[in-house]
């Protein structure tokens, strides 16, 4: 029988309303956002369930927000006796995924993304970095790319979505100039994206650097769930390997690609991205089609999921 891999989302995934349905109609998915909001000491609750949208968008807020809403999705599904044989998550989402694997607490785990949230935004100043989504370009044509257009600044890839999607991060013109670059080389799209700073490239390192004394100063379980991270692609089972693993992860980029492959070689034939939106249903059905794919974000979700997985067993 093949295994289940719960997945979790990062930004981007966000809106105005996530995880109001389920707080709403079970009391293990409220109870979730009322210890968010009480480890905030604000209630970001709110915000996930009535934004105002420009607030949702500011990665402080945002990065809390969707992990709140994904545990809260999270443990409805705990709650009807489904549990995953692996996790892993797109980014901020690593985050989501070592709660859901006992590494974590939620009030922790809030926490910190926060405070991650913050320094992101601080580490490069506005307009001073950029982000675009390179498609229907191979990853090393994207890497060659960035590697011609960087001209002494930063470029490079940030985040390896499928093989044919790579995001790229960096200066701002260099961005720009590598944009221009994967368009001469066959792109099908290169376009600038909308973000509020350049993550998973060397301009986050003074981030990576704030953020190392409030990980090392949480506690992390060892993981009863194996962990697949970001960083290096890799199963992790230690609480130290996973912290590790998270510091890293600011300045590195997200290997998403290889993510899901290594959990397909492990055995995982269902994924079921848990929180808001279906992006990373899209990025695993471009890496590999014969994978069984649901998603858990309200109700209908819910119960959807679950009768597929009870069909399955």
């Amino acid at each position: 029988m093949g295994k289940t891999a719960f997945i979790f989302p990062g930004q981007g995934s966000q809106y105005a309303g996530m995880g109001r349905d389920l707080a709403g109609n079970f009391d293990v998915a409220r109870q979730a956002f009322d210890e968010a909001d009480a480890a905030l000491g604000f209630e970001i609750s709110r915000l996930c369930f009535d934004g105002p949208e420009e607030d949702l968008q500011l990665t402080a807020n945002t990065q809390p927000a969707i992990l709140t809403a994904s545990i809260a999705a999270y443990r409805v599904l705990q709650s009807h006796g489904v549990h995953p044989d692996f996790v892993a998550g797109h980014s901020l989402g690593e985050y989501s995924a070592l709660v859901a694997a006992g590494a974590l607490s939620l009030g922790d785990a809030v926490r910190l993304v926060r405070r991650r949230g913050e320094l992101m935004q601080e580490a490069a100043p506005e307009g001073a970095g950029a982000m675009a989504a390179i498609l229907g370009l191979d990853a090393s044509a994207v890497a060659d790319a960035c590697i011609e257009a960087a001209g002494g600044e930063v470029c490079a890839p940030a985040n390896f979505n499928t093989p044919t999607q790579t995001v790229i991060a960096g200066n701002t013109v260099a961005v720009e100039r590598a944009v221009e670059a994967c368009k001469q080389r066959g792109a099908r799209r290169a376009v600038m994206l909308k973000v509020s700073a350049p993550f998973h490239c060397a301009l986050m390192r003074p981030a990576q650097e704030a953020m190392t004394a409030p990980l090392s100063g949480t506690h992390f379980n060892a993981l009863p769930v194996p962990l697949v991270n970001n960083v290096d692609a890799a199963f992790v089972t230690s609480g130290d390997a996973a912290r590790e693993g998270l510091i890293r992860q600011i300045s590195s980029p997200v290997r998403w690609t290889e993510t899901i492959a290594a959990l397909v070689s492990s055995g995982a034939t269902t994924f079921v991205e848990v929180g808001p939106g279906k992006v990373l249903s899209g990025l695993v059905r471009a890496i590999d089609r014969d994978v069984r794919l649901l998603n858990v974000e309200d109700t209908a979700s819910l119960t959807a999921a679950i009768e597929a997985l009870k069909q399955e067993s």
